[in-house]
């Protein structure tokens, strides 16, 4: 008897070694994907502060709440079983999925670029710093769908890194993803949008040290929030035209991924230490400048052609 409890002991024991080991592959695996789309990442926290850019600041948090919430129902509700679904079923149709996300993330990016030269950019002084209930409601429904782009980015992403795992480690790694940057991004977001409240408080402390700190955190916010917003456009131009230039090659059209390839392969055989780093951003630039040239088509169709932007507002 003692015999089989110790039999029975030991293989629920290698049970768990396995179990324990899955676990670790789980979050070897999530953590690969989610680098892959790190530069959604910082793409979505660079959106996000928009949002409660002049809202009052007992309102910013809740509404960071609010659409971290909605974040989460989009990846997990939405988007995680469709991408389980087209990559069991239908695998063929991720890429021009992708595809088209990579396409609206240039077109965000080159929007961005025209509207700060154009000079129809929205600043602060645009938004009021009390908004109604229902201005508020809108507010959020709106920051939950630009969400669903970028979540389904990253979603899509992750799962395109880890397409040779079984159904169900596909399943649980994308869960861990969910959540992992969903807890990432609204956890940086809402930093970022309390630091001057932050810094202000740290201005009535008694230490110099402590004051010298706040008033710095106040003074430095707008250019952080400046820096973030470069970075988030730069994101997207990066992210949607790496994309665009990783999906036409897997389609059948290898000239151009073979070319930036090549000139990748060239600076970094060609510069000793660094070489692998300024290789990646040959890489970097040209995906950039893909994006641009791509997002800056989209903008004229949209703003000046008369079935996009100007269509509607000629009406």
């Amino acid at each position: 008897m003692s015999a089989g409890l110790f039999a029975l002991l030991d293989d629920v024991a290698a049970l768990a070694k396995v179990a324990a080991a899955s676990i670790d592959d789980v979050g070897a695996a999530a953590g690969r994907a989610s680098a892959k789309a790190a530069g959604v990442v910082v793409d979505d926290t660079a959106v996000t502060p928009q949002y409660v850019s002049g809202v009052a600041a007992k309102r910013e948090l809740p509404i960071i709440k609010k659409i971290a919430i909605g974040s989460i129902k989009n990846k997990l509700l939405i988007i995680l079983p469709l991408a389980l679904l087209l990559s069991q079923f239908l695998p063929w149709l991720l890429t021009p999925i992708l595809m088209c996300g990579g396409t609206f993330l240039c077109y965000e990016g080159a929007e961005k670029i025209w509207e700060k030269l154009s000079g129809h950019e929205i600043t602060t002084d645009d938004v009021k710093a009390e908004i109604s209930p229902d201005e508020e409601k809108t507010m959020v429904a709106g920051a939950i769908r630009t969400d669903l782009i970028l979540s389904a980015e990253i979603m899509v992403i992750s799962l395109n890194e880890v397409a040779d795992q079984s159904f169900l480690a596909r399943a649980a790694i994308l869960v861990v993803v969910a959540l992992g940057i969903t807890a990432l991004v609204y956890g940086v977001v809402g930093i970022i949008v309390k630091m001057d409240d932050i810094g202000v408080a740290m201005t009535r402390f008694r230490s110099g040290l402590a004051q010298k700190v706040g008033h710095a955190m106040v003074k430095g916010m707008p250019a952080l929030l400046g820096v973030i917003s470069v970075v988030g456009t730069a994101a997207m131009l990066w992210v949607g035209g790496h994309i665009l230039l990783v999906g036409v090659d897997d389609l059948g059209w290898h000239p151009p991924y073979e070319f930036v390839h090549h000139l990748e392969h060239e600076v970094h055989e060609a510069v000793s230490g660094i070489g692998a780093a300024l290789g990646w951003l040959v890489n970097t630039i040209a995906s950039a400048v893909i994006g641009l040239i791509v997002g800056a088509v989209v903008v004229v169709i949209m703003h000046f052609l008369p079935f996009g932007h100007a269509a509607e507002n000629s009406h």
